[in-house]
């Protein structure tokens, strides 16, 4: 196997090579490049070198370099979902959802590439400013560092990419260390562009080689998705660059009395509790449920939940360190199993969770594991108060058809997100996403990392 990384947009062998092993059976699935020093300042030096090309290009070219990897992802889907899932583990129903969506990312970043303009301001409201206007656009910061994480390897990549390219800034990707052939593809597609030199690197340095790359001041940007420990640590040790941070969740849903069917949103909570392991930010994992339909609700989810097909929806987490935090944060749960809660090497029975400790792990931290903990309330105030009682604030889903209940979630709800008559996990692609306190600072989603990725500039044009 040949191990290989992209320096400034060309394909590169390295002498130290990463072994990627599926998080199922241990097999191998391929080889990364891990970059040298050499390699590594190479491709900050041309990225910095191709500001301006990158900048200068117009937007067409921007345009066509982002549909043509649209189309390519699309004509490639079924080989990249495959890879998807051999590197990740994610069942494959999941990983050819993700290439989808990174078809659409690509595909509405193109779009904002055409549209990515400006305004024009009038001045002349004060007497002093008569005669003139201001020209109010957006210019890159700069070059930006990638850093993404392993649970979607190809579309948290894509909103790294994708909008660089489309503001016109030069842009490192840093890969999951677990999950860095997908982003090793996507280099191919890339590659097949008309991009300037240096527009672009997929760098698969390990982690702990990570804080010159953070630190260099050539990177003004720097975009991470994962944890929250790493991504504080990085906002702390660059406080002149700008950082975004998208840190994940323990991701609320509400199901109010008033919902009509609650089978189906039971069905909704245990599927998107334990999608791809529950390995997603926003996965569903608190479950507060309206008293008076609190038992009806409890027992369709626990129905809902032993009947999901681990192969299909489910799978294993990445790998054995994950799998004995979930087993011990459910062994310290203080609540009750009501289905699951055991494990296989990597492969967690997707568990409900009754009565738990509030200060419990499962209810405080994020589990990133297929465990749901369901609790009741009396009042909707009173639940908002329990979505709102954590470190986090990425998003949250609400079951309800009254409309006063659901304008009283967005204004209520520290989150990023509200999503009404339905999970917290639904997420648009070109929607702005993110969260507040824990959960980070910034917005992804295409034109949110657009603006991220840029600076305004005016100009004043004056008459006389």
């Amino acid at each position: 196997m040949d191990a290989y990384c992209f320096v400034a947009g060309t394909r590169e062998s390295t002498t130290e090579v990463l072994e990627v092993h599926a998080p199922d059976d241990g097999r191998l699935v391929g080889v990364a490049g891990v970059p040298g020093p050499a390699q590594v300042e190479r491709a900050v030096s041309a990225a910095a070198a191709a500001a301006g090309a990158c900048a200068d290009l117009p937007a067409h070219a921007r345009a066509a370099a982002l549909d043509h990897v649209s189309r390519r992802l699309a004509e490639r889907a079924v080989e990249i979902a495959a890879l998807i899932s051999a590197e990740n583990g994610k069942p494959v129903k999941w990983a050819a959802v993700e290439v989808n969506r990174a078809v659409s990312t690509f595909r509405w970043a193109a779009e904002e590439a055409r549209r990515f303009g400006g305004e024009m301001q009038r001045l002349d409201t004060d007497p002093a400013a008569a005669g003139r206007a201001a020209i109010v656009r957006r210019f890159p910061r700069g070059p930006v560092l990638g850093i993404a994480p392993f649970n979607f390897p190809l579309n948290l990549v894509a909103h790294k990419v994708a909008p660089a390219i489309a503001v016109g800034a030069p842009i490192i990707v840093k890969p999951a260390p677990g999950t860095p052939l997908t982003a090793l593809l996507l280099g191919e597609l890339l590659a097949e562009t008309e991009l300037p030199a240096g527009a672009w690197s997929v760098l698969p340095v390990p982690n702990d080689r990570m804080a010159p790359l953070v630190a260099d001041p050539r990177l003004p940007v720097v975009s991470f998705t994962g944890s929250g420990p790493v991504g504080w640590r990085i906002a702390d040790a660059v406080p002149r660059k700008h950082v975004t941070l998208e840190l994940g969740g323990n991701a609320a849903a509400v199901v109010c009395a008033d919902w009509p069917d609650l089978e189906a949103a039971a069905r909704r909570v245990a599927l998107f509790g334990n999608y791809q392991a529950g390995q997603s930010c926003i996965a569903v994992q608190r479950v507060f449920v309206a008293a008076s339909v609190y038992h009806t609700f409890g027992d369709h989810l626990v129905d809902a939940v032993a009947a999901l097909d681990f192969d299909t929806e489910v799978g294993p987490v990445i790998n054995d360190a994950a799998a004995e935090r979930i087993e011990s944060w459910i062994g310290s749960s203080g609540g009750r199993v009501l289905v699951g809660g055991g494990r296989d090497g990597r492969r967690v029975q997707p568990t409900v969770i009754v009565d738990a400790d509030p200060k419990a792990e499962v209810n405080t931290e994020e589990i990133f594991g297929p465990v749901l903990v369901l609790s009741s309330f009396e009042t909707v105030e009173e639940a908002f108060a329990l979505v709102n009682d954590s470190q986090y604030g990425l998003q949250a889903g609400v079951f309800t058809r009254d409309l006063p209940t659901a304008f009283a979630a967005h204004r209520a709800l520290a989150v990023g997100g509200v999503i009404i008559g339905d999970v917290p996990s639904f997420r648009a692609d070109q929607m702005p996403y993110g969260g507040s306190k824990g959960s980070g600072v910034g917005r992804e989603g295409v034109r949110s990392a657009m603006d991220d990725y840029t600076e305004q500039r005016v100009l004043v044009l004056n008459a006389f």
